[in-house]
């Protein structure tokens, strides 16, 4: 049975080791809570805000964080499998080292985050705000970046080879020491004029 939990604030809960499932949280606020090791699965958090609250160590599986605000939160080691952040915002997280597994971060807002070598292989980034963001070493093979925000985004080194780059503004995206495969080099050359023939 699904619990609705609404309009609530929860500030200093510790919730460390903690196994939640099926919850679904709509219009809350959660400040400097401990979610460290944690186990949430199968969660919904519908217009929320997160203040300092620490998700260390904790796997969250099929969770949805869906159009809310996550400022001050700590990510480090944690694991996200299938999640869907689709219209979320992080502002000043600790998203490092941050291992994720498929799902959906479509429209959502990274600007300026630090994501040194995360792996978001495979992941759904579609029309995802990247500018200014450390994506230094960062797997990002098979993702679906189209018609995400590049510009200033660190890429040195970051593997995009088999990446859906469509609609990216290649001259505001500086690909320098990035491994990208043969039709990504054809689209970024032909955004610089040239014309690619075979």
């Amino acid at each position: 049975m699904e619990t609705l939990v609404q309009n609530q604030t929860f500030s200093g809960a510790d919730w460390a080791l903690e196994e939640v499932t099926g919850v679904r949280y709509e219009d809350c606020a959660f400040h400097d809570v401990d979610w460290s090791e944690a186990q949430i699965t199968g969660c919904a958090f519908t217009h929320c805000t997160f203040g300092n609250t620490r998700f260390n160590a904790a796997t969250l599986d099929r969770v949805a964080i869906l159009q809310s605000t996550l400022e001050r939160c700590s990510f480090f080691d944690a694991t996200l499998t299938g999640c869907k952040l689709t219209g979320s915002q992080f502002v000043d997280c600790g998203l490092r080292p941050l291992t994720v597994d498929g799902g959906d971060w479509g429209f959502v807002s990274l600007r300026g985050q630090n994501l040194t070598a995360a792996k978001l292989g495979g992941l759904r980034l579609r029309e995802a705000d990247l500018t200014g963001a450390d994506l230094t070493r960062a797997d990002l093979r098979n993702a679906d970046l189209s018609a995400a925000r590049l510009k200033d985004t660190v890429l040195n080194g970051a593997d995009l080879r088999g990446a859906d780059l469509g609609g990216v503004a290649f001259r505001e995206v500086d690909l320098r020491g990035a491994k990208i495969d043969l039709a990504q080099a054809a689209l970024f050359a032909t955004a610089y004029g040239a014309i690619v023939s075979g």
